[in-house]
């Protein structure tokens, strides 16, 4: 466990020292993906079914908002559409528009879903994406994981009816009418659509709980809510799935669940503490829960580099303090000169002259 705990913070701390490089990365992998599952399920229109169309346009996407990539999705399968029929295009607009203003409008920063979904059928693992949406996003993001359940259905139908929609000799309203029943009356998009919605709105309730190992309690349970829901619609409603290979991806999901719960939340309940303060106008009891973690230990390298000490070369200088001349405050300093100029009168001191000399030597003589 120390081991798993020191690989997630070193994930973590490099994701922050480089996050304006992998945020990039990681939306242009999305995009390719997203593109790539969109031609190789459609892939009608040559002309967008081009590797460096995908690549060009997941480009794009790397450095702009995820909502974007939603739009060139949307744009990728009406052009994909068009190439089957006017008629499927122009239902296929219709729904989105149906969908952005009805639902995507009100999920903006959750439309992510809307993305993820057909990538999660595409892998194989579709209770994923409702489990992790309720653990990472909000109660909304039921909104955009229902519309991108009918969209993958929606492209299914168009895939496995293609022939007849692309027949000239049909008319209008007979592939009209071909369209909209295939939707309406697919159940199995319905029980799906309701079990993607219950699970996003269950996990993300009990996620949001404060008992003990919430964010564990609500992964399983969204699992078994999804299975609950698919079985019931095959029960009720005649809906032919295959029960092995579903529970095993859930299991799947629920694994993965778990992995997002470590990575994200991580708590350790073990140390639990629950806390009870006031102000003037409330009472508080928090619970606080503090994350799992382990010190790890840095290495830090000092570099010291041993260079000489330069001696400056100083003026000749003297400083008289104030210790000698008591009557200056502040400190004087004099510069002396390197040579005397030759210019230099000397005076003779007053009184010099007054002075016999003559009469001193003979007193001088006297006395020896």
């Amino acid at each position: 466990m120390t081991a798993l705990l020191e690989i997630k913070q070193n994930i973590k701390r490099f994701y922050g020292q480089y996050e304006v490089y992998i945020l990039p990365v990681l939306k242009f992998v999305l995009a390719f993906a997203y593109f790539l599952w969109i031609n190789s399920n459609m892939g009608y229109m040559k002309q967008l079914d081009n590797i460096f169309i995908v690549l060009i346009l997941a480009l794009v996407c790397s450095i702009l908002p995820v909502s974007v990539m939603m739009f060139m999705g949307f744009a990728l399968m009406i052009g994909h559409c068009y190439a089957v029929g006017i008629e499927t295009a122009g239902f296929m607009l219709l729904l989105i528009l149906l969908m952005m203003i009805l639902f995507l409008r009100f999920s903006r920063s959750q439309n992510l879903a809307m993305i993820l979904t057909p990538l999660s059928f595409g892998f194989g693992v579709p209770a994923l994406m409702p489990i992790g949406a309720g653990l990472l996003g909000s109660a909304l993001s039921a909104l955009p994981a229902g519309c991108g359940v009918v969209i993958y259905y929606f492209i299914r139908f168009v895939h496995a009816q293609s022939a007849a929609l692309s027949d000239p000799a049909a008319e209008i309203t007979e592939k009209l009418k071909l369209i909209s029943d295939g939707l309406v009356h697919n159940w199995a998009m319905w029980i799906t659509v309701i079990a993607f919605v219950a699970v996003v709105l269950f996990v993300n309730l009990l996620r949001t709980r404060a008992f003990d190992y919430a964010w564990r309690i609500a992964v399983i349970a969204g699992g078994v809510i999804y299975i609950l829901i698919i079985l019931a619609g095959d029960f009720c409603l005649s809906i032919t799935v295959a029960m092995v290979p579903m529970i095993l991806s859930t299991v799947v999901s629920v694994l993965a669940g778990f992995v997002l719960e470590f990575f994200v939340f991580g708590g350790d309940y073990s140390r639990t503490e629950r806390l009870e303060y006031e102000d003037d106008e409330y009472y508080y009891y928090v619970k606080a829960v503090p994350k799992a973690s382990v010190a790890t230990s840095e290495r830090s390298i000092k570099k010291i580099n041993a260079e000489p000490v330069k001696e400056e070369k100083k003026d000749n200088v003297v400083s008289f303090s104030d210790d000698v001349f008591p009557e200056k405050k502040e400190m004087h300093t004099v510069k002396m000169p390197d040579m005397v100029s030759e210019n230099t009168v000397s005076e003779k001191p007053k009184g010099l002259d007054k002075i016999d000399f003559e009469k001193q030597l003979e007193e001088s003589l006297k006395d020896l």
